[in-house]
């Protein structure tokens, strides 16, 4: 049974950094591309960052650009995205998601949740002074 678990969540400083964990079980990650979405309270689950399978090209909506990495390490079979120069609006629930589309996310336009279809339960990220 496929199953994502984040974790790495909390509450931080604005201008902080947390490195948030996704960790795959009952499958091999680098076989699926991988994504990170957030949703605040009242707003719609927004995409946030994914890794391709094929090329580990990446996509990082224009919000998080420069502050947050996405990466990959195959042998513990888990996904990290790091987020530095956190801001208030980065408060959400985070969620991470695996699909099984094997292309490139070089040109990618924006990530939305239909593109992936097995999720974890997510991880709070609080920033506040």
């Amino acid at each position: 049974q496929l199953q994502l678990v984040e974790s790495g969540g909390g509450l931080v400083h604005p201008g902080g950094s947390l490195r948030l964990s996704c960790a795959a079980s009952g499958f091999t990650l680098d076989d699926y591309a991988i994504g990170w979405f957030r949703q605040a309270p009242g707003k719609e689950r927004e995409g946030v960052s994914c890794i391709s399978s094929s090329d580990d090209s990446t996509y990082y909506a224009d919000s998080v650009k420069g502050r947050f990495t996405i990466s990959r390490d195959n042998a513990k079979n888990t996904v990290y995205l790091q987020m530095n120069s956190l801001k208030p609006e980065d408060t959400a629930v985070y969620y991470c998601a695996a699909s099984t589309y094997s292309g490139s996310y070089t040109y990618l336009i924006k990530l939305t949740t239909s593109m992936f279809g097995s999720w974890g339960q997510g991880t709070q990220v609080t920033v506040s002074s």
